[in-house]
């Protein structure tokens, strides 16, 4: 998708075509042409009047003054005549008025109190009310401070770009009051390759247009992350700011370079670091910087381009320090940091003399700078170094390993992920704090003096067009949960051309140049920036600050566009959280899926990265072979999921495409490529699940009928990879590079062969099967039930349950549930845990009294510094088991419940910037 490349707000020349076609600017036609003639003339040249009240401190600030004439400029640009003031009273009688202003002027509260509306008190707040103000019709455009201020006078710039009628965009506003549900809303931009990103990082106009867009899509941190080219400083051919300080500044005292970089570049990267971290907080939004690797001897990398000299073991400490700081003082718009601790960096664990060294880095600047430290095997005690400096420290965990699952927090991690002390050995620290690599960890203390902030890895999804309002929706809820601070998105794109495996052109690797978005790669995503931006911002808002630009983009297409691509983007995340073979994104990539053979057993002993709610398919088989039953999704339930995602976006897409005026667009081409690739993938894995289900009942119990469904199920996957591979061919290029591995590029044609190999060793190995079973067995019964089971929505008994809203630490937690009187209940039982993923599930029967189920929590367990979660068992008396409240139809809701302290200890921690 694409937007003006000149303006962030100003419609394309083609959108005033897209316009003329419009229902409703033919209906505003219409009304024109009944106007009398004087009120024609009038109309054809709107005025408004813009006031920015000289009394309101807050509209002096540099990033208000930006977005006040970003305002002015895109009203400009759609033809009103815009006179600007800076006292009401100074605008004619009779004009309309945006007066912008914060809750600090006189007049914005005079005029909120005459509209009976209030402006939030919390931070960034904004709210747009119409009213009248010195009789006059006003719209107030305000906010709790400088960013809310921003927001609004680019929410109504927003409007008015894509509106058909300019003046309908303020006119028709009658009261929009919101606030950010999250403090933290971030977007990570990574720098992996010298070929790939050295042309954007250089490009001031892309920069001017990227953070603009950001600003406007209410992110408010912006982190440029340098250093994650690798996971640890071996085999590197392509080191450019790898080690970035070389790559930066000289450092009085120390000869250290990048051996072959000359000065000058060095020298233009320092300035161009300086001038994007200007341009950032211009617009408002907090600077971080990500230093990932503190590394400079590179193992087994004869061959790397810019080897780093001048160090020694005894110099490398007060160096880094000494560099940080130096950086820090010459780049004064930088205001947080962020740090790869664990071993990865380059750095062996446990190095306690170093990490101070760095943080003194930091506090030596003079001024007050975030320390964010990724989380991967931290210990406490790391953390407590860091906050010694007495600067604001954050902790910033992944928030589904290295993907993109559900929006809820796993209810458990894998087992091999825990540690598990062996006799004799001694275990390192990032053995033992294994469990650290999936989410939260034991990071959630209440007396937590550290913030907590979720990172978006890009495993799951990077460059297939992402967009579903509900799964955003869903994140904008729960990215703050128990106190945590919220999100950082790698931005789509991200890891292209990693680990050395960058080729020039265009990341977005599409072989047909007719689909390359006009104003550049990243363009293509502009609806994912939207929908991420503003429902982290506010789960609840409206739908029309993405609806407007899918209209603007894709004409009559537009509402069954944006279904299409909100059932598709929900595919892959659900596969991640429910079948993951491996939570590095080094390892798996759900996008161009690689094959995981049924024969020999390797695609059923998968689990999902939330084994507590989701079975593997071993699991699921000995539970149909030999009971009991137990209440996870199975992988069925799963197939299911998928395929109705599937059709759903199949079916959408199909009306979109009718719809479409003809030819279609570029941006409705990219959208249909990328759905019809999800949803081909979900199909996959759908029939993939449903053939590995069946094959692994037949290892059980030698039925041939069982093996032949196998055989059917997996001949219908490999017909669906066969229709994504035309669908694909020509669009994307052959080879798309997001590393070295064969896991990490190629194209959806490479993977068929392999696909084509395990069912012909299904089928040869079927041949060879005795047939003396009947085929009309218990077993093969059950999974003809389950099928069926699972393909219909199953209608569960109501559960009425009360929420605690909090808890007293050492007191006892009283939880009890009602079921319908005629539910066949056989029993419940209740599954509980310290928010603290280290831990395991406790689980006790209720006791039973009629239709009403009661436990108790003891207070020995909820003496704890950690809030406690909780989630039914519930069996019926047919045998089969679910959880309660289990997952909600658009699988964006929290399947548990969590109680807090009454009173929890605040967090110190950046809010935002």
């Amino acid at each position: 998708m694409s937007s003006n490349p000149k303006h962030p707000f100003r419609p394309d020349p083609s959108r005033r075509d897209f316009i003329k076609q419009t229902a409703t600017a033919t209906a505003l036609v219409a009304a024109a042409k009944l106007m009398p003639p004087a009120a024609r003339a009038a109309s054809a040249t709107p005025t408004v009047a813009l006031v920015l009240d000289r009394e309101d401190a807050l509209l002096k600030s540099p990033p208000v003054q930006w977005a006040a004439e970003q305002l002015r400029e895109t009203l400009q640009a759609r033809g009103v005549n815009v006179r600007t003031f800076t006292r009401i009273d100074d605008a004619p009688a009779g004009t309309d008025c945006i007066l912008i202003g914060s809750g600090g002027s006189a007049v914005v509260r005079a005029a909120l109190a005459a509209s009976g509306a209030t402006l939030p008190n919390a931070a960034e707040s904004l709210a747009l009310v119409r009213g009248r103000v010195a009789n006059r019709a006003v719209l107030l455009v305000s906010g709790a401070d400088v960013r809310g201020l921003v927001y609004a006078a680019l929410e109504v710039a927003d409007r008015a770009a894509y509106a058909s009628d300019p003046t309908a965009a303020w006119r028709s506003i009658d009261r929009v009051v919101e606030q950010p549900a999250n403090p933290i809303r971030s977007v990570a931009r990574l720098f992996s390759s010298d070929v790939e990103d050295k042309g954007w990082f250089y490009d001031r106009e892309f920069w001017r247009r990227y953070l603009s867009m950001l600003v406007a899509q209410r992110f408010n941190r912006f982190s440029l992350t340098l250093g994650l080219g690798y996971n640890a400083p071996r085999n590197v051919p392509d080191s450019y700011f790898y080690f970035a300080y070389p790559f930066l500044l000289a450092v009085p005292g120390y000869e250290v370079s990048a051996r072959g970089l000359p000065d000058a570049e060095r020298d233009r990267n320092l300035a161009m670091l300086r001038w994007i971290g200007e341009e950032t907080t211009a617009r408002g939004l907090h600077f971080q910087l990500g230093l990932w690797t503190q590394a400079y001897e590179f193992i087994n990398s004869p061959d790397v381009n810019y080897p780093i000299v001048g160090l020694t073991p005894q110099t490398h400490g007060p160096y880094c320090r000494d560099a940080l700081q130096r950086l820090l003082e010459a780049c004064p718009a930088i205001q947080g940091v962020t740090f790869r601790c664990h071993s990865e960096s380059g750095i062996p664990q446990g190095s306690y003399e170093f990490w101070p060294l760095i943080f003194e880095g930091v506090a030596r600047c003079g001024r007050r700078v975030e320390i964010d430290i990724h989380s991967k095997g931290i210990e406490h005690s790391l953390l407590a170094m860091a906050l010694k400096t007495g600067l604001p420290v954050n902790v910033s965990p992944k928030y589904w390993a290295e993907h993109m699952g559900l929006p809820y927090h796993q209810t458990a991690i894998q087992k091999g992920e825990k540690f598990r002390a062996v006799p004799g050995k001694t275990a390192t620290i990032e053995q033992e704090r294994r469990f650290t690599r999936y989410g939260y960890a034991d990071y959630l203390r209440e007396d937590r003096r550290y913030g907590v902030l979720y990172r978006m890895w890009p495993g799951t999804q990077r460059f297939l067009l992402w967009g579903d309002p509900a799964m955003a929706a869903g994140y904008g809820r729960l990215a703050h949960f128990c106190g945590s601070l919220g999100l950082e998105l790698c931005e789509p794109l991200s890891f292209k051309g990693r680990i050395g495996s960058g080729r020039a052109g265009d990341r977005n690797g599409y072989a047909d140049a007719r689909l390359r978005p006009a104003g550049g790669d990243w363009e293509k995503h502009l609806i994912t920036y939207r929908q991420w931006g503003r429902l982290l911002y506010n789960p609840d808002t409206d739908a029309s600050g993405w609806r407007r630009f899918l209209t603007a983009e894709l004409g009559a297409a537009a509402s069954d566009a944006e279904a299409a691509l909100a059932n598709a983007s929900r595919i892959l995340p659900l596969v991640t959280t429910a079948h993951l073979p491996s939570a590095s994104n080094n390892s798996y990539w759900p996008e161009i899926y690689t094959n995981i053979p049924i024969v020999g057993n390797g695609f059923a002993a998968v689990d999902g990265i939330d084994p507590g709610l989701f079975s593997s398919i071993n699991d699921f088989a000995d539970e149909l072979a030999r009971g009991p039953r137990r209440p996870r999704y199975s992988p069925l339930e799963v197939a299911a999921w998928l395929e109705t995602l599937a059709n759903r976006a199949d079916t959408h897409l199909a009306a979109a495409r009718a719809r479409a005026a003809a030819p279609a667009s570029p941006a409705l081409q990219r959208l249909a490529i990328d759905v019809s690739i999800q949803s081909g993938t979900g199909r996959f894995l759908a029939q993939k699940l449903r053939a590995g289900v069946a094959y692994a009942l037949h290892q059980r119990t030698k039925s041939p009928a069982l093996f032949g469904r196998a055989i059917e199920h997996y001949r219908a996957a490999r017909d669906t990879w066969v229709k994504m591979v035309a669908v694909s061919r020509d669009a994307y290029q052959s080879d798309l590079t997001y590393g070295r591995a064969a896991v990490l590029r190629g194209h959806w044609a490479d993977r068929l062969p392999a696909i084509e190999s395990d069912l012909a060793a299904m089928e040869k190995a079927a041949g060879a099967t005795a047939t003396g079973i009947p085929a009309a067995d218990a077993m093969v019964r059950a999974f003809e039930a389950e099928l069926g089971l699972a393909a219909k929505p199953v209608s569960r008994p109501r559960v009425e349950h009360v929420p605690a809203t909090s808890l007293q630490r050492g007191r006892p937690l009283e939880i009890a549930l009602t079921i319908g009187a005629t539910a066949a209940i056989a029993g419940a039982r209740l599954h509980y845990r310290h928010v603290n993923q280290a831990e395991e599930m406790h689980v006790v029967d209720f006791v039973r009294e009629g239709n009403a189920f009661r436990q108790t929590v003891p207070g020995d367990y909820t003496d704890s510094s950690y809030p406690l979660m909780y989630l039914f068992e519930l069996r019926g008396t047919d045998g089969r088991a679910w959880f309660s409240p289990g997952l909600a139809p658009d699988l964006s809701n929290q399947p548990y419940f969590v109680v807090r302290e009454r009173t929890p200890m605040r967090t110190a921690a950046v809010r935002g910037g």
